[in-house]
């Protein structure tokens, strides 16, 4: 299950306290220590095709927006 599907549920359940307790603590998002989606962009959230070199926690494709501002040059 997915962190926006656990949420959806999360916000039906809200009026009924006993079900919900129930719900969380058998449905809630794991947290990880390691693995790929441990690290996510920090401008979308996207957590495939990650660049964390030089700091950068991007994704490729929002790194390939804002490269040029960021002072990076293309070479071809």
């Amino acid at each position: 299950m997915t962190t926006s599907d656990f949420k959806k549920v999360f916000k039906q359940l809200k009026v009924k306290p006993a079900k919900l307790k129930k719900y969380t603590k058998h449905n809630a998002p794991k947290e990880r220590s390691t693995g790929f989606n441990k690290k996510h962009c920090r401008r979308c959230g996207r957590t495939r095709a990650h660049i964390s070199k030089y700091g950068l926690d991007l994704c490729r494709q929002c790194f390939r927006e804002i490269a040029t501002k960021i002072g990076f040059k293309k070479y071809s």
